[in-house]
């Protein structure tokens, strides 16, 4: 019997799932351009974790920062895209207390949204000094956020 490499990674017909292997959103680009001025701003101000900051030649520099208790880290550097600065997509972290996330970034000087309430959730909005623009949720039904 010749088991290709793909079946290996299918569940049987039936499942509720095609896939036995997890596919994890774990690193977005956010282009930037001022490295150190973006890397201040997410570690000083809304209080990411450093987890690199390498530069393997001249011309290029890796930063990777992570939000607290994350799974997905965010990236920028130089000579690593050609996308404009201020051009990500809009990007969402959720929390367990949308006050204490409102209050932490207002306190650390982030030029922060009033907490918008909706149906669904609770938010707040900030921009990154590039214009990357940033949605923090609160969704009050969800366990720990």
């Amino acid at each position: 019997m010749d088991v290709s490499a793909i079946d290996l990674y299918r569940f049987p017909a039936g499942s509720d799932s095609v896939w036995r292997m997890d596919w994890k959103l774990e690193l977005v680009f956010v282009p930037v351009s001022d490295v150190d001025r973006a890397k201040d701003f997410y570690v000083n101000k809304v209080g990411f974790h450093a987890d690199f900051d390498e530069q393997p030649s001249e011309s290029i520099r890796f930063v990777q920062l992570t939000p607290p208790g994350s799974a997905c880290s965010i990236c920028f550097g130089e000579g690593l895209t050609d996308a404009p600065a201020g051009t990500a997509p809009s990007l969402q972290m959720v929390v367990s207390g949308i006050e204490a996330a409102h209050a932490q970034l207002k306190n650390a000087g982030v030029d922060v949204s009033d907490i918008d309430v909706q149906d669904w959730g609770q938010f707040v909005h900030f921009a990154d000094p590039d214009g990357n623009k940033w949605s923090v949720q609160y969704i009050p039904s969800r366990p720990n956020g």
